[in-house]
C-alpha cells in the first residue's frame, strides 16, 4: 500500500511514535492525515504542521472511535488506513509482588486501550471497506505481545489479545481485500518509554519515532502482516518457540536482575 493520496487515521497521534506517523504520512503525500488523541491541543498542533485536522478522542470509548471515523469520512472522504496506535504503559511493578496485580483498574484500563480500541475502530470501519472494495489497518502492538514484558503483567497480557485479533481480523477479511499489519516494536524513544522501569526492552537499540515511521511506510509498501522495527525480536521470537521452557528461564533471570535493583 502506497499512502500517496490516501485518507488516514492516527490515533494517538499527537505524540511518540503516532506523531512521526503522521509527518511521514504528509511527507509520503496522504491527502489528509487525521490526528486523533486525548491531548486536544497537541493534536490541533501535530495537524497544523501537516495540513491534517485533529479530533479529540478517548480509544477506550466506542463513542469516540465511531464519530472520528464517521465526521473524517464526512469531511474527506473515506479512510484508507486506519492506524490504531494509541497506548498507555501503566501497571509497570518491577518487583513483580504478584502477577495479578492488587486491584482491577490497570488490567480494565489496558483492556480498552490496548484490544477494544482495536476491536472498536474494526466494528465500525469493516463495513464501510466492505463495501468499497477493501482498505488497510495498522495496528501498533509492541515487541510485548510477541514475547513479554517483566515487570507488567496487564501489558503483556493485553498485547498478545492485540496481536491474536490482529491476526483474526487479516484471517476473516483477506477475503475482502482489507489488509493488516502490526507494528512490534522494543524501545522507542518516547515519554511512554521515559516514564517506566528500564527493563529487557531498554538498551536493546532504542530507536527514534522517526525510524519506527519509516520502517512503517516500508512495511506498508510490501503490505507485510509483521513489521519489526527491531529486527532482533524475530530471534527472540524464534528461540521462545524453540525452547519455551529455556526462554521463561531466560525472561525469570532478568526479572531476578529487577528485583535485585529496585530492592536496593
Amino acid at each position: 500500500m502506497q499512502v500517496t493520496g490516501k485518507v488516514v487515521v492516527v490515533t494517538g497521534g499527537a505524540n511518540g511514535i503516532g506523531k512521526a506517523l503522521c509527518e511521514a504520512f504528509h511527507k509520503a503525500g496522504a491527502a489528509k492525515v487525521v490526528v486523533a488523541d486525548m491531548d486536544a491541543d497537541n493534536a490541533r498542533a501535530v495537524a497544523a504542521t501537516v495540513d491534517g485536522a485533529a479530533f479529540k478522542c478517548d480509544v477506550a470509548q466506542e463513542k469516540d472511535i465511531s464519530h472520528v471515523i464517521e465526521e473524517t469520512e464526512r469531511q474527506f472522504g473515506p479512510i484508507e488506513l486506519f492506524c490504531s496506535n494509541a497506548g498507555i504503559g501503566g501497571g509497570f511493578d518491577p518487583m513483580s509482588v504478584n502477577a495479578g496485580g492488587a486491584s482491577d483498574e490497570p488490567w480494565q484500563r489496558s483492556w480498552a486501550i490496548h484490544v477494544m480500541a482495536h476491536v472498536y475502530a474494526a466494528r465500525h470501519l469493516i463495513p464501510r471497506m466492505k463495501t468499497r472494495g477493501g482498505g488497510y489497518f495498522l495496528n501498533t502492538i509492541s515487541a510485548a505481545g510477541l514475547l513479554s514484558q517483566v515487570g507488567s503483567p496487564a501489558y503483556s497480557t493485553t498485547k498478545h489479545a492485540a496481536v491474536g485479533f490482529a491476526e483474526n481480523l487479516a484471517i476473516s477479511h483477506k477475503a475482502h481485500n482489507i489488509r493488516v499489519s502490526i507494528l512490534c516494536p522494543q524501545g522507542v524513544d518516547t515519554n511512554m518509554l521515559r516514564s517506566i522501569p528500564k527493563g529487557p526492552q531498554s538498551g536493546d537499540g532504542d530507536l527514534s519515532p522517526e525510524q519506527v515511521a519509516n520502517d512503517v511506510l516500508a512495511g506498508l509498501a510490501q503490505e507485510t502482516f509483521l513489521i519489526l522495527p527491531h529486527p532482533q525480536v524475530l530471534g527472540y521470537m524464534r528461540k521462545k518457540t524453540e525452547n519455551y521452557d529455556r526462554w521463561i528461564g531466560g525472561m525469570a533471570k532478568i526479572q531476578a536482575r529487577m528485583r535485585e535493583d529496585f530492592g536496593t
